[in-house]
Parts: C-alpha cells; sequence; structure tokens
C-alpha cells in the first residue's frame, strides 16, 4: 500500500491500544508484521513490556529480582536499571525495528508529558499503581499520523518516576483516549480451571476465578486492568496470544481469538458456551 494511502486508512481507522510483551517482539518477527497489518488499517498507539530483558541486566549487575503478587520491586539501583532498560534500550529497539519495516513510531515513556498517572506502592519501592492518564501528548503524536510506543514508566504524585505493570499502563491509556485495548501475550487467552480458553470474560466471573486461583500470576493484572479500561470507557478489551503470524489481526476481527473482556451483563463461565473449545 502507497504511503499517502497507509496515511489515509490510520487516520479513517479505529484507535487501539495494544500491549506488546517486550519478549513478544523481541523473539519473532510475527509480531512486528502483525503491527504493521493493523498500522494500516487503524490509529495505534503501542505499550511494552521487557520483563526478561530488565531482569537479565539485573542478574548481569548483580542487583536481585524480586516480585510480590506478580509485580517487580523495584528501589534503588533496581529503578535506574529499569529506566534505562525499558525507557531507554527496549523502547529504542522496537521503535527502529518498525522504523524499518516502515512504522512512523515515536519513542515515548510514561513520564513524558505527564501520560501515565501513578499512585506509589510503598511496599514495592518505586512501583505505582496507574490511576489514570493525560494522553495530549499521545493524542497529538496519533493526528500527526505517527505511532507511539510507550515505556512502562510513569510519575506518582510528588512527579517521581515510577515502575509500572505494561499491562495496566496500557489499560489506563487505553481507558483515556476511549480506544479499544489488546493485551498480546505467550499465551491464548484466560484459561478456565480444565485448561480451556475462556471465550467472553466478565468482572464478576473473573473476581470468582481469581479468588479460586484459576486466575493467577501475570494473568491477573492483564484481566483486572482491561476490565477496569471498559469501566473508564474502553471500546473494548481482548487477552489473546501474540507470538503466532496474523495473531493482532485475529485479536481485532475475530471473536473466537483470545478472551473478550466484556461488561458486568454476561455471565461467563459457569456455562459451556462462555468456554471454547480450542
Amino acid at each position: 500500500m502507497p504511503a499517502s494511502d497507509r496515511a489515509a486508512a490510520r487516520e479513517a481507522g479505529e484507535l487501539v491500544v495494544v500491549k506488546l510483551g517486550g519478549e513478544t517482539f523481541a523473539e519473532g518477527q510475527a509480531t512486528l508484521d502483525g503491527v504493521v497489518d493493523a498500522a494500516e488499517r487503524h490509529r495505534l498507539v503501542l505499550v511494552h513490556g521487557g520483563g526478561k530483558r530488565l531482569s537479565a541486566w539485573l542478574d548481569r549487575l548483580g542487583i536481585e529480582s524480586r516480585f510480590e503478587g506478580g509485580l517487580r520491586v523495584t528501589e534503588g539501583e533496581a529503578l535506574d536499571v529499569a529506566v534505562a532498560v525499558l525507557g531507554g534500550l527496549v523502547n529504542t529497539e522496537l521503535v527502529a525495528a518498525l522504523a524499518r519495516l516502515g512504522v512512523p513510531a515515536v519513542g515515548l515513556s510514561g513520564a513524558d508529558g505527564g501520560l501515565i498517572i501513578a499512585e506509589r506502592l510503598p511496599h514495592l519501592g518505586r512501583v505505582g499503581r496507574v490511576v489514570g492518564a493525560r494522553p495530549a501528548v499521545a493524542q497529538a503524536l496519533v493526528e500527526r499520523g505517527l505511532v507511539p510506543v510507550v515505556a512502562p514508566l510513569a510519575l506518582d504524585e510528588t512527579g517521581a518516576i515510577c515502575n509500572v505493570n505494561a499491562d495496566d499502563a496500557a489499560a489506563g491509556l487505553a481507558a483515556a483516549l476511549a480506544a479499544r485495548l489488546v493485551l498480546l501475550t505467550d499465551s491464548d487467552g484466560v484459561r478456565s480451571a480444565d485448561g480451556r480458553t475462556i471465550a467472553r470474560l466478565d468482572e464478576p466471573a473473573a473476581e470468582e476465578l481469581i479468588a479460586r486461583g484459576t486466575i493467577t500470576g501475570g494473568m491477573v493484572p492483564k484481566v483486572r486492568g482491561a476490565l477496569a479500561a471498559l469501566r473508564a470507557g474502553s471500546r473494548g478489551a481482548v487477552i489473546a496470544e501474540g507470538r503466532a503470524t496474523g495473531s493482532l489481526r485475529r485479536a481485532l476481527d475475530d471473536p473466537g481469538f483470545g478472551t473478550r473482556l466484556v461488561a458486568s451483563t454476561a455471565h461467563v463461565d459457569r456455562d459451556s458456551q462462555a468456554l471454547s473449545t480450542r
């Protein structure tokens, strides 16, 4: 598609916030190709993770990695490394990779323009819970046909930099932008106790599955973040596997792919129709 046609399609397309795992784009070309395809049809804001890259650098520097409730404890030197790796290395590599494929990407962190607002979680050090966003800088870039690529850093109420969960950051931006939300991960959605992928999931059912220990670990902030985005105005949310060819297109277009998070009007798991048999 000629560049002028791509720009026209982006201008007319739906606004979508996509969270890419730092590992997802590092491990395969398929995810990047999916972004290229989506950028021809939609206006995009990308948020990336990078936990494995950060852990590798912390190990290299002799700094212990600790987690509580699926969130990384980040304080002192660990915060310095997180800012350098997430806001520098991972962000710049992703922007460069997309630029080579013709995507007009612009790197940001959630601290730029006060883009992502966090409330400090003191027991985790300099880690924050996303409580809002000031999307003006992202909106300005999107309106100019550019693709913001956001590192999961934020400012707290004092203006201090915090590390934030990338899924949480993406959900906060989707809510502030009234955009669709796609959380790409290394699993094929949210799974039930018997291992099947749940096709649709509402908040009461999600909290029940969390309480039962069916939804655990890193999937908990994904699910809660997506549901919070829906409550705050996001136009839709899906959690889906992001490594295969065509994953992002399917997450956007195929209702049978991944797990669709829905408003609390449709129960999603106590009957077999709520679970896919993939």
